[in-house]
């Protein structure tokens, strides 16, 4: 829970030690981490890791946050909402399985020029999800906050990353199920206006 707002469910109840990525300098893929849970920060330049035609060899700064853990670890609401929209984004390095909520609440404090004091929509990506995940479900259903709403996936139907989901806030309505992730850093600013910091829901992961 963060100090000033609701109190939010954990997206995955991590154990009490878990690592924090830092992918400033690239990713190092012969090292291995030593944890089973891991986060990858949000607003973090990642250069060199991005390097499908997806990303047009441009894009590098992650503008959700990652969450490391094992296949089918499950993955929960954060608060009351509804599902907004749901499926596979199969290019190749995208979401894979995706989910979106749409949730009414209070963020707190400000983000960038905009004020979150006041209840307003906003939505919740959840991508690199299990098939299963968005297999049966509704758009406009209810959900509660703590409801199981999807599994961690594995690499093979992710869009071929690591198991872990990406949790990305925003504040405006997605067209479909899908958010840019990564931006390019001229576009930086302004993605940051419409993707808040998912800590303000997470709480202070690192």
């Amino acid at each position: 829970m963060v100090a000033g707002a609701e109190a939010f469910h954990p997206v995955i109840n991590l154990p009490e030690e878990y690592w924090v990525f830092d992918f400033t300098r690239g990713e190092d893929k012969t090292w291995v981490c030593p944890y089973e849970y891991q986060i990858g920060r949000y607003d973090e330049y990642r250069p060199g890791m991005y390097t499908s035609d997806l990303f047009g060899g441009v894009r590098d700064v992650h503008i959700g946050l990652d969450i490391g853990a094992p296949v089918d670890t499950p993955i929960y609401a954060f608060s009351d909402g509804i599902i907004h929209s749901f499926g596979n984004n199969l290019e190749d390095g995208s979401y894979g399985p995706t989910l979106i909520t749409e949730h009414f609440l209070s963020l707190p404090e400000q983000v960038g020029s905009q004020i979150l004091g006041q209840k307003r929509k906003v939505w919740a990506l959840h991508g690199h999800l299990s098939l299963d995940s968005i297999t049966g479900i509704t758009v406009g259903s209810q959900i509660k906050a703590g409801d199981k709403i999807a599994k961690v996936g594995s690499e093979e139907v992710n869009g071929g990353w690591p198991p872990h989901v990406h949790f990305q806030l925003s504040l405006k309505e997605p067209e479909t199920h899908d958010m840019p992730g990564v931006v390019e850093q001229e576009a930086r600013e302004s993605a940051l206006e419409i993707y808040p910091d998912p800590r303000l829901v997470l709480g202070l992961l690192y």
